[in-house]
């Protein structure tokens, strides 16, 4: 989607290299959310290792850093703003923003 539109990106390979807690808490602030609006509940991971979605904010920041699966994606981030790509359309309207 975003080649066809000749829109330069970076991919990071989420499994291979994860979002450090650090990073978690960035992108949850450009978001504007906390944790629990980009957990993925229906992951293998969540029950695996008995989140029930009622944790604090560090430990849900912390499972999402040991379990990168957990958060939704995929997001995209430019500058000091990010979107979920789900829809994808979010990707490309947060991309034409520039």
């Amino acid at each position: 989607m975003l080649e066809a539109d000749e829109i330069p990106y970076e991919y990071r390979e989420y499994r291979e290299d994860p979002l450090r807690e650090s990073e978690i808490r960035d992108v949850l602030a450009m978001l504007g959310v906390g944790p629990k609006g980009v957990l993925r509940t229906r992951d293998a991971a969540f029950a695996k290792i008995g989140l029930t979605g009622d944790e604090d904010d560090d430990t849900l920041i912390a499972r999402m850093a040991a379990h990168p699966t957990l958060l939704q994606r995929p997001i995209a981030i430019l500058g000091n703003r990010a979107v979920v790509g789900r829809p994808p359309a979010n990707v490309l309207q947060l991309a034409r923003s520039g």
